[in-house]
């Protein structure tokens, strides 16, 4: 009895192993060498040694202050569209979606069987300056005579938008769709209107979605433009 005990203890240290391994080798060792040579001081001509330079990142951030700062204002309006788009998506999926919710969830995650730089290259493309999108808008007066949609800050908030647009919406589906419908019949047979019974009910507990979806989206939208 002891034995089996202990083994079934193990047995989920076991099962984690392999991935702690796979991050160790391939996330914490090469972390770790770029923070080794980021407190090395030298030149490219007489080579570099470890110094414990911290002055390097004041450097970084005193001359790349203002690509940090867009970066993260690029990426916060990104994350934010995202939420706003994806999250009626998968309420409606979670709550109405019924035997389409397979495809509708396909449909979502399709864009990532094409690789991240087709799909920008692609949208490229469609945005040239000599394009249909643009004559299009130059037709309507929306964008002047010469205007164009590509190299501006829209173009670069719209693309990560739609790049990482998944990362938002599947976690929230998740949380939304282990939500227990009888809870918001409770509240509604409670006299709660359907909005106060979604920002009492259905919002708290889709939070932890929400947070897993801003955090994936976020954290991709400032790696990408960086």
């Amino acid at each position: 009895m002891g034995y089996l005990h202990r083994h079934r203890q193990l047995t989920p240290y076991l099962l984690l192993a392999p991935g702690v391994l796979w991050l160790a080798v391939f996330f914490l060792v090469p972390l770790g060498f770029l923070a080794y040579q980021s407190l090395q001081s030298g030149n490219i001509d007489f080579g570099y040694a470890f110094t414990w330079a911290w002055g390097n990142y004041w450097n970084a951030i005193r001359d790349y202050r203002g690509h940090f700062i867009r970066s993260l204002e690029y990426a916060g309006i990104a994350t934010l569209l995202a939420l706003v788009l994806s999250y009626p998506v998968a309420y409606w999926i979670a709550f109405r979606g019924g035997r389409w919710k397979n495809l509708l969830l396909l449909l979502i995650v399709a864009p990532f069987f094409v690789t991240y730089l087709i799909r920008t290259l692609a949208w490229e493309t469609i945005l040239s300056d000599h394009g249909v999108v643009v004559n299009t808008l130059q037709h309507l007066h929306i964008l002047a005579p010469g205007g164009r949609v590509l190299a501006t800050s829209t173009a670069v908030v719209t693309g990560i938008t739609y790049n990482f647009l998944p990362f938002m919406a599947l976690p929230l589906y998740v949380s939304l769709e282990q939500i227990d419908h009888t809870l918001i019949e409770a509240a509604q047979d409670l006299y709660a209107s359907k909005w106060k019974a979604f920002l009492r009910v259905t919002l708290p507990l889709s939070l932890p979605g929400l947070v897993a979806g801003t955090l994936l989206t976020m954290s991709s939208s400032r790696s990408s433009w960086s």
